[in-house]
């Protein structure tokens, strides 16, 4: 898979729907040549201790934040006609899916591929297959665990090698 765009969210509380971030990186020709990160104001508005503590992200980080369809308004052009790929993809478009319908926004049907379930199959002796184990398989050095873009460029990594 040359063209894609590799995307992950992070959430506020255990709502899917409560993306507080997201990071694109954009492949195509299987050179990456857009990333971005924004923030989001999410919906409920409140942080569980337990998610603020993996991603360090607070109600005062995204207070000022744009709510998800206008985030979604800057992404939507950059990433139209390609497939997703996400780490556990499932949670991913199950975010995508949940913040859809939160805001009564037309699915448009995007098309998922999941690294984590393709490392299974590509790296069976690994002692797992978390994004930083497979990134750290493959050479990728993933400094920033849980920020949204840095996994979605980890995940971007692992796809270009094994998709």
């Amino acid at each position: 898979m040359l063209d894609f765009a590799a995307i992950d969210f992070e959430t506020a509380n255990n709502y899917r729907g409560s993306a507080c971030s997201v990071g694109v990186v954009v492949v195509r020709g299987g050179e990456i040549t857009q990333k971005m990160y924004e923030l989001i104001r999410p919906r409920p508005n409140f942080y569980s201790w337990f998610n603020t503590r993996i991603h360090g992200l607070a109600t005062e980080d995204t207070d000022d934040a744009p709510e998800f369809p206008e985030v979604w308004g800057s992404i939507a052009p950059l990433i139209e006609g390609l497939p997703m790929v996400a780490h556990n993809s499932p949670f991913d478009k199950g975010c995508l899916e949940a913040v859809f319908a939160l805001y009564e926004m037309a699915w448009p049907g995007y098309v998922f591929h999941c690294t984590c379930r393709a490392a299974r199959r590509a790296f069976p002796a690994l002692p797992n297959h978390k994004l930083g184990t497979v990134a750290a398989h493959i050479g990728f050095d993933l400094f920033d665990h849980h920020h949204a873009l840095a996994d979605a460029e980890a995940c971007a990594a692992i796809a270009m090698r094994i998709l």
